[in-house]
């Protein structure tokens, strides 16, 4: 165990939603809700004006709206979260080589690792005012954002530190203090124990990080089993020896979802798994790579985490493939007790593709699939210029109006706002779907490498229109 709190956990707060109120005006301090936004999608993300009226991640579309009607229900943007994401990483690594990500919005990072720890003051108001300084430079970066942190002697209390003052809070453990701030605490703060192992741990009288604490590790053991239960018995103390890990280069190219709220519904998880392969289909493509070995990655909720992959007779860049494949592995899988993550890659990547006579017929298939599926895959920006679907919160030019996002489409209308984040609230227009002099439109694209990218938290992405404004 550190003698110092040296390592630091960042968390940007409601990240996709903050990202959407940074970008536009309009909707600053108002609620928004990023995800799928048809009758069978789920939220991925709600800014902190709408958790006030219950909606959270994972929930369905449907009960958000029904909480919250008058919210902005926005698909995803996935280069900007991106973009952000970028930003926020260079900013850690001027701190500290050791930067682990963890997602797009989360980060350990080890402030006692490189040149730049030499002299460094790691006590704890040394470490505070380091911090600041960090989350100041966040929301310098990235425009605006806010992030909560935490500061202790390891990963475990670093990531219970950072959820004790959200939103935009700094919290430092003190060494010698952990056990003291964890006793108190639920014992689901522990990673490891979701609701399955909760109520095992109820039903033996351990509600508590103290009741926890008060077990013998041969208790827990024949409670939970040896892994599960040396587990709790060591976190339950504070002793957490895991170091920060800079990210390695991936052979892979993968994209996963982590949710809130256990999913439960087989076929939503089969439409997230169908979402998730085309947009490791789209990176595939991106970079001109294919892959034999699909894969997909399944936590459940008990926190075991399962992976099951499938090898196919030559590489691959189709949605469809992809998707299948997937699908077939979920098929095998027990998720009657619900799922925490859910996660599609391909790897074996191959510069090439096996041309074959069902090429063409699959590329058909994919685009009428894609078509028929908008209320469970976000649609890839280079379809949408080509077709008339319009994601709401999605990014738009116009040849007189200057660039905008979709506000809401139906019935042959596209309504735009006209506004950016360097402008202020703009003004509101309505088009024909059709109109030739509004288009799509895509920043330059952010130098990206074939690696593992996972989409945190939750990531899914739906078409139709945000609540609360015309066509919704």
């Amino acid at each position: 165990m550190r003698q110092q709190a040296s390592v630091l956990h960042l968390d940007l707060d409601a990240f996709f939603a903050a990202v959407e109120q940074r970008d536009k005006p309009s909707l600053r301090g108002k609620p928004v809700v990023v995800g799928g936004t048809g009758g069978r999608g789920v939220v991925s993300t709600a800014s902190y004006e709408a958790r006030v009226y219950g909606v959270h991640s994972a929930m369905s579309t449907r009960e958000a709206r029904a909480r919250c009607p008058h919210a902005a229900y926005l698909g995803g943007r996935f280069h900007a979260y991106r973009a952000a994401s970028a930003q926020v990483m260079a900013a850690l690594r001027e701190v500290s080589p050791l930067v682990e990500p963890l997602s797009l919005d989360e980060a350990f990072l080890d402030l006692a690792a490189g040149p730049q720890a030499e002299g460094r003051d790691l006590s704890v108001a040394g470490v505070a005012e380091l911090a600041e300084r960090l989350r100041a430079r966040v929301h310098e970066v990235t425009g605006g954002l806010t992030a909560s942190v935490g500061v202790a002697t390891s990963k475990f209390m670093a990531k219970v530190a950072s959820d004790l003052d959200k939103p935009d809070g700094l919290v430092v453990v003190a060494p010698g203090t952990e056990r003291e701030l964890l006793r108190p605490m639920a014992a689901t703060v522990i990673p490891g124990v979701g609701p399955a192992t909760a109520d095992r741990l109820r039903r033996a009288g351990i509600h508590t990080v103290a009741d926890l604490e008060a077990v013998s590790l041969e208790e827990l053991v024949r409670l939970l089993g040896r892994a599960m239960g040396a587990g709790l018995h060591a976190l339950a103390r504070a002793q957490d020896d895991r170091p920060v890990v800079a990210e390695r280069e991936a052979k892979s190219v993968s994209v996963e979802g982590t949710y809130e709220t256990d999913l439960t519904d087989r076929a939503l998880m089969e439409g997230l798994l169908t979402r998730q392969a085309r947009q490791v289909a789209e990176r595939l493509r991106k970079h001109g790579l294919s892959g034999r070995t699909v894969s997909i990655k399944v936590r459940r909720h008990d926190f075991t985490t399962l992976s099951r992959s499938s090898t196919l007779a030559s590489p691959t860049d189709a949605a469809t493939t992809i998707a299948r494949t997937a699908r077939g592995l979920l098929a095998d899988l027990d998720t009657s007790g619900g799922i925490r993550l859910l996660g599609v890659g391909v790897s074996g990547l191959a510069d090439w593709i096996q041309e074959d006579l069902f090429a063409d017929l699959e590329r058909a298939e994919q685009a009428e699939q894609e078509s028929a599926d908008e209320e469970v895959a976000q649609v890839p920006a280079e379809l949408l210029s080509r077709r008339t679907t319009w994601s709401p919160g999605s990014d738009v030019e116009h040849d007189e109006w200057g660039r905008g996002w979709v506000w809401g489409a139906g019935r042959g209308v596209v309504t735009v706002r006209f506004e950016t984040a360097e402008t202020p609230a703009g003004p509101v227009r309505s088009f024909a779907i059709d109109d030739p002099r509004l288009r799509p439109w895509l920043p330059p694209e952010l130098p990206d490498q074939p690696t593992d990218d996972p989409l945190l938290p939750g990531d899914h992405g739906e078409n139709r229109s945000p609540g609360g404004v015309p066509g919704s």
